[in-house]
């Protein structure tokens, strides 16, 4: 595991870098997120060259976890995990869900990050509590990020192996000049946006070989034994059997955030998943049913709102009954129009409902619902967790809806509740994990197979 001792102290940077270097020497990659987060897995699944999974104690529970880990951790030279915020940062002050606790369910070492900026023996006060605030945690190294001259890394390295018995991982020099991995409200640009993605590869690469002790960190990954009772896998359709309907997705630079867990819960339940651009399609295939996940339809609100056709075509299909589930960017898109930036852009129009970006955020964090609306995808009672993170907020028409979810925990739509019901549409800003919530592939895919039967799609 890839950790650090806070956010933006350089997990991202190290990550990638590692595994851009080891793809050019031929190994093959397994890389995961801790957490939920769908923009450095995307990040994660580009440097690895495979679907990036993330590992969350909080939506999915620890057997599944575990599961997922060495499921998909099989066949491969090395797995990486990167952390997420401090390497003890939980759910509360016992550090429940933390990066920490990962690493002890799984048993894997830790490297820690460090941001060594403006700092040189107090590095090892850091990291000596780290080491002292859970003594169950594999520490076996760290890396110093952002560092200045020899002076500086000699002092950093001699503070660290003296105090804390570890041993430096490497020692990455300020780059700030380098833009590697540009930022903006939700966190780094996507990998489909990067303006210079083609480079990028053997830039990480190159930090790699330069600044990091890629080979030793490699020796500490294959020092870890095989668990003594590995978990069982968790069990796939063969996928030979006959398509039950057909769901569309949008799939573009607007909309990203999609766990590969939903899209193969789709598939397991007997669908076939169709990539539709948001952005360039006139209409919507002939489809049973639509998937909205999240991304920046703020970023891109000019192209999807000069795209009327398909607007339109997303509408009638709503009014058809058409099963669509959409998560928070989805939500967006579903909505009348959108405000940002003094203006004010027309979209689907499914829900009369108006929304405005705000520059703070307006719900961020995990959630929890219990779904007490009619819907065609959970039954009442059901309670769900995920996570949510938007900057709108609705500001006309929300009366007139009615909703599936109340929230236990977060924000959602307005006045506590989540979840915007229309005929066969359930739209809201909570984001659910398919391993956390098994159900809902297999109502998903009820719900359009129904619809190709009432409509005697071929």
């Amino acid at each position: 595991m890839i950790a650090g001792t806070g956010g933006d102290c350089g997990k991202t940077l190290v990550s990638l870098s590692l595994l851009a270097f080891w793809r050019t020497k031929g190994l093959a990659t397994a890389a995961f997120k801790k957490g939920p987060d769908y923009i450095d897995a995307a990040w994660l699944r580009w440097a690895s060259g495979s679907p990036a999974r993330n590992l969350d104690t909080y939506m999915v529970d620890r057997r599944k976890v575990r599961q997922s880990f060495f499921l998909n951790s099989a066949g491969k030279d090395i797995a990486l995990i990167e952390g997420n915020r401090g390497l003890h940062d939980g759910l509360n002050v016992d550090g429940t869900h933390s990066s920490a606790e990962l690493a002890k369910l799984l048993d894997t070492p830790v490297i820690l990050v460090v941001d060594a900026a403006k700092v040189t023996r107090t590095i090892a006060a850091l990291v000596l509590g780290c080491q002292e605030l859970d003594s169950e945690v594999k520490i076996a190294g760290v890396i110093f990020n952002r560092t200045a001259g020899e002076r500086h890394r000699n002092l950093l390295r001699k503070s660290v192996e003296r105090y804390c018995g570890l041993p430096t991982l490497g020692f990455i020099p300020r780059l700030e000049n380098e833009n590697f991995l540009p930022g903006r409200h939700l966190g780094l640009v996507t990998p489909e946006e990067h303006p210079k993605i083609e480079s990028l590869h053997s830039v990480l690469a190159q930090i790699a070989e330069k600044h990091l002790y890629a080979e030793q960190i490699l020796e500490i990954a294959n020092s870890v034994s095989p668990p003594e009772s590995p978990p069982e896998p968790i069990m796939r359709r063969s996928g030979a059997e006959k398509i039950r309907a057909r769901i569309c997705y949008f799939c573009d630079s607007a909309f990203t955030f999609y766990y590969q867990e939903n899209l193969e819960a789709l598939q397991d339940a007997g669908a076939e998943i169709i990539p539709v651009s948001s952005l360039k399609s006139d209409a919507l295939p002939k489809c049973d049913g639509l998937f909205i996940g999240g991304g920046f339809p703020e970023t891109h609100l000019r192209e999807l709102s000069a795209n009327e056709s398909l607007r339109n075509s997303v509408k009638s299909a709503a009014e058809a009954g058409l099963p669509i589930y959409a998560e928070c960017g989805g939500l967006i898109y579903l909505c009348r129009s959108l405000k940002w930036g003094g203006e004010e852009f027309p979209l689907a129009d499914v829900f009369p409902m108006k929304l405005k970006v705000e520059p703070r955020p307006q719900g961020h964090g995990y959630c929890e619902v219990k779904v007490t609306g009619e819907n065609p995808y959970f039954p009442r009672g059901t309670v769900l967790k995920g996570h949510e993170f938007h900057y709108t907020k609705f500001i006309e028409g929300q009366e007139k809806f009615h909703t599936a979810f109340q929230v236990l925990r977060g924000t959602g739509c307005f006045d506590r509740r989540d979840g915007v019901i229309y005929k066969n549409v359930l739209a809201g800003y909570l984001h659910i994990h398919a391993l956390g919530v098994p159900e809902w592939g297999e109502r998903f895919v009820d719900a359009a197979e129904r619809f190709r039967n009432i409509h005697n799609i071929q």
